[in-house]
């Protein structure tokens, strides 16, 4: 068997002060969030290598993703929205 890696790693110091005006932006809103480290990769892998402030995960909360169990919150699905919007005019 062969493999390897295939994406850099989306590593914290590119985005921390993306990060932290997200943070601020969501506790304005009565929101929190916080940061996490997850296996696998996504585009925001290939963004962050170029050094673009990059944020993954705002989209859907919930839990056991790309599995037969995966499942979101849709209560949340506007709060996001709306933080992801106070994002873009903020920037």
């Amino acid at each position: 068997m062969r493999g390897g890696f295939s994406r850099a790693p989306l590593e914290h110091k590119i985005s921390a002060t993306l990060f932290q005006r997200a943070a601020l932006l969501a506790k304005r809103m009565g929101l929190t969030i916080g940061e996490g480290t997850a296996g696998g990769g996504s585009d925001g892998n290939l963004t962050a290598a170029l050094d673009v402030p990059t944020l993954d995960g705002l989209g859907a909360v919930g839990d056991g993703a790309h599995s037969p169990g995966e499942y979101v919150i849709a209560r949340t699905m506007p709060q996001r929205a709306a933080l992801l919007a106070a994002l873009l005019l903020d920037s």
